[in-house]
């Protein structure tokens, strides 16, 4: 990989996070982080406090000599928001945001732009065996992946009319060393080995461990053949729920605790406490199509399923 100068944004979440590791740890790469408390330089990497992320934001410092953006940081999908007061904060950092951004990349001479999507974008399910592929029609249907969508398109725009390279990867539900979220809730769930009556759902899932999506992203830093592509990766693994806990259930040493409860009773529960939207979740199916990334690339993934699974419960047992 030669030289480059990368910017990497929302240097504190959970990819953006391990994608700072992993480019300190190869030494050929200067990497500038931002959104710090202030500016400073330390061991080879410099932070620099850009404050909020809008329309507004000056991203002049940073971006001075930067060869690659790999845009993390982003507005998240939080389903107890009130639609009505997080519509425009969603466009405000995920959209003007992301936009600003690029347009201010491209003006000091930036030439390749990683935008950190989700297959959300693609849609919330797929159906019996299908699989959501990176040149189906998009259908978001939340104001998150929507924003996601708006912001793609911009910056579609934007190379159009400054020649800036634009690489977009949709990712499923990420996991890995320092999980949160769902996949925390899982974990501790499998721990306490709560009873979960889900024991014949059959649905399939993809995921993607944190360390192949980093494979990726650090991949489509210099690959020529990864400009003005999308791409939705995953671990080329799909799982179903039941599946899944018994997976970590085994390398947590656990019995997994698993019993039947008819669907139809599981729906009515969910209906009767407001639940029916993340009930619909558990028994849908999401499914990912990475061949093009592996066609195109030549990437595949650097763990197998059960290794990263097993890898993040070692984390989760060290660390609860």
């Amino acid at each position: 990989m030669k030289m480059s100068k990368i910017l990497v944004t929302g240097e504190t979440g959970f990819i953006g996070k391990a994608l700072c590791r992993n480019l300190k740890f190869k030494k050929n790469l200067l990497q500038i982080t931002t959104r710090t408390n202030h500016s400073k330089k330390k061991n080879d990497v410099i932070s620099f406090n850009i404050g909020e992320i809008n329309s507004a934001t000056n991203w002049t410092d940073a971006l001075v000599e930067t060869d690659c953006v790999i845009h993390c940081a982003a507005k998240t999908h939080a389903m107890k928001e009130v639609e009505k007061n997080s519509s425009a904060t969603y466009r405000k950092v995920n959209f003007d945001g992301t936009i600003n951004l690029a347009e201010q990349a491209a003006a000091h001479g930036v030439r390749r732009l990683i935008f950190i999507s989700s297959v959300k974008v693609n849609g919330e399910y797929t159906v019996g065996l299908s699989k959501f592929k990176y040149n189906d029609i998009p259908k978001p249907d939340n104001l998150y992946s929507i924003s996601k969508w708006k912001a793609e398109q911009g910056l579609w725009d934007v190379s159009r009319r400054t020649g800036l390279e634009i690489v977009i990867i949709r990712a499923p539900l990420v996991y890995g060393a320092r999980v949160k979220g769902n996949f925390l809730r899982l974990l501790d769930l499998v721990y306490k080995q709560i009873p979960l009556p889900i024991a014949k759902i059959n649905n399939l899932r993809s995921f993607i461990a944190l360390d192949n999506l980093i494979d990726l992203i650090i991949c489509c830093i210099n690959h020529p053949k990864a400009t003005g592509k999308t791409f939705l990766v995953s671990d080329g693994e799909d799982l179903s729920t039941p599946e899944l806990i018994r997976k970590l259930s085994k390398f947590m040493h656990k019995s997994p605790r698993l019993f039947e409860v008819p669907e139809t009773i599981i729906r009515l529960i969910g209906s009767l406490i407001g639940k029916s939207l993340q009930v619909k979740k558990l028994y849908s199916s999401l499914r990912v199509d990475n061949l093009y990334a592996r066609e195109i690339l030549g990437w595949k993934p650097t763990l197998t399923v059960d290794k990263a699974l097993e890898k993040t419960v070692r984390w989760y047992l060290k660390n609860r």
